[in-house]
């Protein structure tokens, strides 16, 4: 793995435990996985316009927050729901899209050989991902608590559920390349749960959840490529493990 990778894997994986610590106490552990199907027609897209499958995803991504946030405020129904409409829609529309090895990788990650463009793209959407959470927890934790009384302290709750909406949709479009639309979610969801089960505090379930992501993500990759295995695969397995070792403290 070059450096270039690692650095991008690292910040990636920082992203995704931060993301996940909110996405596990809004209770929308199910629509990481949903959601990250949404990437499937814009990899394919990618694909047949001969350009980097990540610019693709990211595209279409960021179009699928906007619309559940737009439909969100109309339809009366949750937000997982309306994913859950976008999610089937997107992968009928990905599998005619795809097919054959870049299928295989699309849905299940392979760490090629990165352009810089694509290096580019990443630590720049990574560090303003993990900026956005760090200095807005404390809003996201007013408005998790009741968005009542974040109107009244002056927030603006739909201005920043778009937001976290495309933030949790960019998060996802950075972990495609190495754990595919199957297991993206994963990687923001597990270390999350398991930091919710040590930690007695935000700071600390954050702390926990960007180690545990980190860790499985280095350590998945790095044996992946020894194995000359796809990465997705072997990073989930890893983060589960951390999960399961969890258990072991009352």
């Amino acid at each position: 793995m070059t450096i270039e990778n690692l650095l991008l894997s690292i910040t990636m994986a920082l992203a995704a435990g931060l993301v996940g610590c909110f996405v596990i106490m809004r209770r929308m552990a199910l629509a990481a996985d949903a959601l990250s199907h949404v990437a499937l027609p814009g990899i394919g897209i990618a694909l047949a316009l001969h350009i980097s499958p990540i610019f693709g995803a990211a595209a279409t991504l960021f179009f699928g927050g906007l619309l559940v946030w737009a439909v969100e405020g109309k339809a009366r129904i949750g937000t997982e729901a309306i994913i859950g409409v976008l999610f089937s829609v997107a992968l009928a529309m990905g599998s005619m899209m795809t097919s054959g090895e870049d299928l295989i990788e699309a849905l299940l990650g392979g760490a090629g050989v990165m352009t810089w463009p694509e290096i580019s793209f990443g630590l720049v959407a990574s560090i303003a991902i993990i900026a956005f959470v760090v200095t807005q927890r404390n809003k996201l934790i007013i408005m998790l608590v009741s968005p009542d009384v974040a109107r009244t302290a002056g927030i603006g709750v739909r201005r920043l559920n778009l937001l976290f909406l495309e933030t949790f949709a960019l998060t996802i479009a950075l972990g495609l390349r190495y754990l595919g639309v199957l297991l993206m979610g994963a990687l923001i969801i597990i270390p999350a749960a398991t930091a919710k089960r040590l930690a007695n505090n935000l700071t600390t379930m954050l702390v926990v959840a960007v180690t545990i992501a980190v860790a499985a993500t280095v350590i998945g990759t790095w044996l992946a490529g020894w194995l000359h295995h796809e990465t997705g695969p072997l990073i989930v397995t890893f983060a589960a493990a951390f999960f399961a070792l969890s258990f072991l403290r009352r």
